[in-house]
């Protein structure tokens, strides 16, 4: 189905994907049409070898090589400059189109850590072009079931491979610069790069309207249709009916709903969307989220949750 241009979601370790061809411009266009996103956002191509990624770019730097030794397997995409169209490329020398990289010299590639996604990868023999399998700034699927919710019979297949066990997105690092520059927090923390590669950059927020060097910039993001409100010390809004996301400190109120949150960050990363999904398919008029620590392995959580509840 993937070879003939056809769209097919699939499980990784982060969430679902929504997969085409990467090399089909054509496919790949169908996966903006469906999730209706905007062309100046950028996909993650996902591949199944080392040897794959590299027949993909111009150059492979050395620290691509550490941390791909150190993460790969696993949740790290790494942005490199694409390889250029040329007359004596070998059939492995393939040229991603720029539909897949919103225009830009560069892609974004990792290899995930999920079995059902590799050999999908391994079986169709080439690389997969793959957003979250949802609507564009809706919460992202952890489950089969989510991308049913949303997509529905849009997908031409959906393989479920159960419930994704990072449950956020990836981390994306660009390595287009002498510096490594962090485009989006995801699961590996800012912390485990620096371990292996030295210092760091965190990247400026794009400006909307111009092509985003990664996914997952725009101010509002991963965002379930109930409104979200972020909130400490238990303060949460006193009108209509709610649910309350609990960290931390107990709700100011005794007829709010509770659900009591995990206390590790991988814990509440795996699972975060399933929750919101859950709570948005129960008509609340508001969901309040008690914001967990301000600490390195909980800025993806924070990431996620300052996107969603943006205006």
């Amino acid at each position: 189905m993937l070879r003939r241009g056809r769209l097919v979601a699939f499980p990784t370790e982060t969430v679902y994907g929504l997969g085409a061809d990467a090399l089909d411009a054509q496919a790949v266009a169908r996966i903006y049409a469906v999730k209706r996103r905007p062309p100046t956002s950028p996909l993650i191509v996902h591949v199944a070898s080392v040897e794959m990624a590299q027949a993909l770019v111009e150059v492979w730097p050395e620290v691509a090589g550490q941390l791909a030794q150190k993460f790969w397997p696993g949740p790290l995409t790494l942005v490199l400059q694409k390889r250029l169209p040329r007359q004596d490329a070998s059939p492995a020398e393939a040229t991603i189109p720029d539909i897949v990289t919103a225009g830009l010299p560069s892609v974004g590639i990792r290899i995930p850590a999920h079995p059902l996604a590799l050999a999908l990868i391994r079986a169709a023999g080439v690389p997969l072009a793959a957003p979250s399998a949802n609507r564009f700034t809706e919460l992202s699927p952890t489950t089969a079931d989510h991308v049913r919710q949303s997509l529905g019979s849009e997908v031409d297949l959906i393989l479920d491979g159960g419930p994704c066990v990072v449950g956020i997105e990836s981390t994306v690092l660009s390595l287009l610069e002498p510096q490594p520059t962090l485009l989006r927090p995801g699961g590996i923390s800012q912390q485990q790069l620096e371990a292996v590669i030295g210092p760091v950059a965190l990247a400026s927020q794009p400006v909307e309207g111009r092509p985003h060097p990664a996914p997952g910039m725009h101010a509002r993001h991963y965002s379930p249709r109930t409104v979200l409100y972020l909130v400490e010390d238990g303060k949460v809004p006193h009108v209509g009916r709610g649910i309350y996301l609990q960290y931390g400190a107990a709700p100011r109120s005794s007829t709010v709903a509770v659900h009591q949150m995990p206390q590790s960050a991988p814990d509440y990363a795996m699972t975060l969307y399933d929750v919101l999904h859950r709570a948005d398919a129960s008509n609340y008029d508001w969901i309040a989220v008690d914001l967990p620590p301000a600490a390195p392995d909980w800025e993806a959580i924070r990431d996620r949750l300052r996107r969603a509840a943006a205006n």
